[in-house]
């Protein structure tokens, strides 16, 4: 509900910037169908916080992230709010689209994981954001929280159904760096997400992302209908309050109009999600570390890039992952994370063959700065 400013910043004396950011490294071993690549060492990322106060109920901030060294370089969200109430407030600029419970809290530092969900990074686009305008609020009424943000931005285009993955991947239209200066059709993606929280019990959210995605006409021509991309998404997140363990959830489901001239490999419904459990199994100063937490984490993901039947046959259209991912993590403080993950997932090809099997170890740190 409040994950774009729930981050630490470093701010110096009267000073109006504050500054922030976050590191991720890590080491992996993996294997598909016993061929591995080896020993593979991973600088992922590196992202940077600019903040301002720039007067009363006025504020900036930006995020900033080069990934596997200078490879990409993105800003993920540049933003000013002005704020009216508690339940109106305007926000404009690059805008983090608020879809499920990972696009707006991403932050490495936050997960006990290395690896970002696969229904995060591979069925919805991760950290997607557009550039665009929109209204965003928060209501307190003793143990309940209300919130909603609502945006229009630019949106997806034809990259979703022709790219490289030769099926619907909604994550290719990031590839279009030009969303950030003009949208591919003229028409704007509505986002919107309302956020129900009790402090006793947890958050509940629910969220829309749609609009359309395809260029339907040029210069007054028609070229073809419009067609529309449609996603929705709930999400939870709660701590057991007698074990202490905390439970988050997120899943999506997604609908497009796949043009009749484009193969059955291309599915219009598809599905996923996961659920993440963190059990703190000790407290104690570990190394002078005083407030040093270890947890045993569990995460299980699934997803379906086409759901149905082939019309032909009548037989399940495959093209879907299993994984599931134990591990162990150390927290020396709240900001910083060491992470031993082991991975282990089964993924489908379209015709349902035998799964292709991957595993393997990973290890590594993220850290607040």
């Amino acid at each position: 509900m409040d994950a774009i400013y729930n981050r630490p910043f470093l701010s110096v004396s009267k000073l109006p910037v504050a500054v922030g950011g976050y590191v991720e490294a890590n080491w992996q071993h993996q294997g598909t169908d016993g061929k591995s690549e080896g020993h593979q060492f991973q600088m992922r990322r590196l992202t940077l916080f600019l903040g301002s106060n720039i007067y009363k109920r006025i504020k900036f901030l930006s995020e900033i992230e080069f990934e596997d060294g200078t490879k990409e370089i993105n800003i993920e969200f540049a933003s000013v709010d002005i704020e009216f109430h508690p339940l109106l407030n305007l926000r404009g600029g690059i805008v983090m689209n608020p879809i499920g419970a990972f696009n707006q809290n991403h932050d490495g530092p936050k997960w006990e994981f290395i690896d970002r969900p696969i229904s995060a990074t591979e069925l919805l686009p991760a950290t997607f954001s557009n550039v665009g305008f929109g209204l965003y609020g928060k209501q307190y009424k003793n143990n309940w929280v209300y919130a909603y943000e609502a945006y229009l931005t630019n949106g997806f285009d034809d990259k979703i159904i022709s790219n490289s993955q030769n099926k619907t991947f909604l994550p290719s239209t990031k590839l279009n760096a030009n969303r950030f200066e003009e949208s591919s059709n003229g028409q704007p993606l509505i986002t919107t997400k309302i956020a129900i929280k009790n402090r006793k019990i947890g958050e509940l959210g629910l969220s829309y992302m749609g609009g359309v995605y395809n260029k339907f006409q040029d210069d007054g021509i028609i070229l073809d209908k419009k067609r529309m991309v449609n996603v929705w998404a709930v999400d939870f997140n709660t701590t057991l309050p007698v074990t202490k363990t905390y439970i988050t959830t997120e899943w999506a489901f997604v609908n497009v109009d796949v043009p009749e001239t484009y193969t059955q490999q291309y599915g219009n419904k598809q599905a996923g999600g996961f659920v993440d459990f963190v059990q703190p199994i000790m407290r104690r100063n570990i190394f002078g570390f005083n407030r040093s937490v270890v947890n045993a984490v569990f995460r299980f993901e699934y997803v379906d890039w086409n759901i149905g039947k082939f019309t032909e046959t009548g037989t399940n259209i495959g093209d879907d992952v299993i994984s599931i991912m134990p591990g162990l993590s150390w927290r020396p403080f709240a900001q910083t994370v060491i992470r031993l993950n082991y991975r282990y997932k089964w993924q489908t090809d379209i015709l349902g063959n035998p799964a292709v099997k991957t595993s393997g170890f990973q290890f590594g740190f993220s850290s607040y700065f």
